[in-house]
């Protein structure tokens, strides 16, 4: 065989992902490609990609040593994979929720904060911190079906908050109504004021 032909030649290594890594997630099990990605030199990290749940590493016949060498780093990082930390994009993902459900789970504790991670944007000089989550804890949600329970107590709540709300208005225009009836039944000129004695006290002069 021809030496340009035998160069053509790929070397292929693929690992499928468990589900317990991925938790059912194809934003999970991109996150995890990216993470390994890190972890390679940069000459190899394109060389590592992801399709349907498996991870292939692929290079030409000529970089064997290059091969052996990112394939050594791949398996070493599955072996401890499913211990990964969730990001928030991938728990919204595999819970099916919103940036808006997770910021107020995690605020009042439903979704407990694992620590923090703080990474630089590509290309960009400003980094960004953000909340990360324990894939047991996580999964653990996931398996008892939580979620639908969390957003009924949540709408429960805000009616209940719209309810209260709308009684203390009504009770303020009820408080500032009455105010004003009993200053203008108050004033010097209401006919309905008891004036009896009034005529007996101008006539003694009293008010000359």
């Amino acid at each position: 065989m021809p030496k340009e032909e035998k160069n053509d030649v790929e070397l292929l290594k693929t690992w499928a992902l468990p589900t317990a890594a991925t938790l059912g997630s194809t934003v999970r099990a991109k996150g995890i490609l990216l993470e390994i990605r890190t972890r390679l030199p940069s000459a190899t990290k394109k060389s590592l990609d992801i399709d349907a749940g498996e991870l292939a590493l692929a290079m030409p016949a000529g970089s064997k040593a290059e091969f052996h060498a990112a394939s050594a780093v791949v398996a070493e990082a599955l072996e401890n994979i499913q211990t990964l930390p969730v990001i928030p994009r991938e728990i919204q993902d595999i819970l099916s929720i919103t940036t808006t459900e997770r910021h107020r789970w995690l605020k009042d504790g439903r979704l407990p904060s694992a620590g923090t991670r703080t990474v630089k944007l590509r290309g960009r000089a400003r980094k960004i911190t953000f909340h990360v989550f324990d894939p047991r804890m996580v999964e653990h949600l996931l398996d008892r079906g939580v979620v639908e329970d969390w957003r009924e107590e949540d709408a429960a709540a805000a009616a209940e908050n719209r309810r209260r709300a709308a009684y203390k208005a009504k009770l303020t225009r009820s408080l500032k109504s009455g105010g004003s009836k009993i200053a203008s039944s108050s004033g010097p000129n209401d006919a309905s004021v008891d004036l009896s004695g009034w005529e007996e006290f101008r006539r003694d002069g009293l008010l000359r």
